[in-house]
């Protein structure tokens, strides 16, 4: 049965993590931060295909959180036509994964309310109002998206008798990852470190007191990190595949 308050309790308001220094994308790193690389064919940088994304679902305000080559991304965001509302921080010291989430949660307009966070070197699409009603249901303080990437290598299957029997290029992994996309409750912000790494601290605790969720990304939709050039060869390469379908 449909929630009929669904949808008012679904965020609209975001964090993007935005202030790493993608040393295995250099050169394109070197005269910006990663989130303000382009993806090859799109003329528009990482960040800027997430922020068209939470507007889509439904996002009106977003803290992007920077660091490396800060005034970068900051000029851009200040020329740029975007679809919400966004507000910059910059940490003045270095707090960690966990110490920087919490100092960016504390500028969201809305702390009573729940809120997105992605990392800024994700390029996605899934339905994020289904994720936030998956968190919901569960009663869970936070809700981690969860990706299967593709192998890097081809994959043979074999039958009993240990004869190959198909080839496989680029499987998805059978296992699944934290693919860096994230709802969180309000309560969820004070229990972040004000410094280090909620990974090894926050979650481990959540997961323990049965407060963690896991939301498969939907089979069929898009998720790649963008970490190495590589990534943005084979970015461009789907993108043109999903454009021609």
């Amino acid at each position: 049965m449909t929630d009929p308050n669904a949808a008012s309790r679904r965020p609209v308001q975001a964090v993007v993590l935005a202030g790493g220094q993608g040393s295995r994308l250099r050169p394109y790193t070197d005269d910006r931060p990663k989130p303000m690389v382009e993806i090859p064919g799109t003329g528009t940088p990482i960040i800027g295909h997430q922020l068209a994304w939470l507007a889509e679902e439904g996002v009106t305000d977003v803290v992007v959180s920077c660091g490396h080559l800060a005034e970068v991304l900051q000029k851009w965001l200040e020329s740029a036509d975007l679809p919400l509302s966004v507000t910059t921080v910059v940490e003045t010291e270095p707090l960690g994964r966990g110490g920087g989430l919490r100092y960016a949660a504390a500028h969201l307009p809305h702390p009573d309310r729940s809120w997105y966070a992605t990392n800024g070197d994700i390029w996605t699409r899934f339905s994020l109002r289904d994720m936030a009603d998956f968190h919901a249901e569960r009663d869970a303080v936070a809700t981690l998206a969860l990706a299967r990437p593709r192998l890097p290598w081809g994959a043979v299957q074999t039958d009993g008798f240990g004869h190959i029997t198909d080839f496989i290029e680029a499987p998805p992994s059978t296992f699944e990852i934290n693919a860096g996309v994230y709802v969180f409750s309000p309560e969820f912000a004070a229990m972040l470190p004000e410094r280090g790494d909620h990974e090894r601290t926050t979650f481990p605790r959540l997961a323990r007191e049965h407060r963690l969720a896991g939301f498969p990304i939907p089979q069929g939709s898009y998720w790649r990190a963008i970490d190495t050039a590589k990534d943005l060869t084979e970015a461009a390469r789907e993108l043109a595949a999903l454009s021609g379908r």
